[in-house]
């Protein structure tokens, strides 16, 4: 018996230093209003898939004074505005796609699901889904196709 519990503390003790132990949650702050039900919704999206998530209700002008300090051009914009790790998140992204991107560390300035489509995390609704796409925002403010969403597939 001693011998197989030596061998699973050093399995864990392994597995930690490969750093595969289980991460802590990452923090992520998010801007919204508080009457909007998507933006709640989302909210749940990101801790029910492991973020810690500190959430300001924020009125319509703040919101967008957020926006424009995070120099978020107004066709990219959706109804909450979130931070994460030097990233912006702007609008109903996918909790997958965030743990990606800060995987990833690539040099752009955020990521976002302008407007609010339809089936996209929070703004779920029955069997809808309308094809949109997750955009990587660089540097320069120029995007780039970081996720392709139709029906109800993944594909990057």
């Amino acid at each position: 018996m001693r011998i197989i519990g030596t061998a699973i503390t050093t399995t864990c003790g392994i597995l930690l230093g490969l750093g595969l132990a289980k991460a802590e949650p990452v923090q992520i702050e998010v801007a919204k209003t508080a009457s909007c039900g998507c933006c709640s919704a989302w909210v749940d999206h990101l801790r029910d898939n492991g973020f810690e998530v500190v959430a300001h209700d924020v009125s319509h002008q703040q919101l967008n004074g957020i926006k424009a300090q995070l120099d978020i051009d107004p066709v990219l914009t959706s109804c909450h505005t979130a931070m994460v790790d030097g990233y912006f998140i702007e609008g109903h992204v996918h909790a997958d796609e965030i743990h990606d991107l800060l995987s990833d560390q690539p040099d752009a300035r955020g990521l976002t699901v302008p407007g609010m489509p339809i089936g996209s995390p929070g703004m779920e609704m029955g069997d809808q889904q309308d094809a949109y796409e997750t955009l990587l925002v660089l540097d320069d403010g120029a995007t780039e196709v970081f996720e392709v969403h139709h029906s109800d597939t993944r594909s990057r």
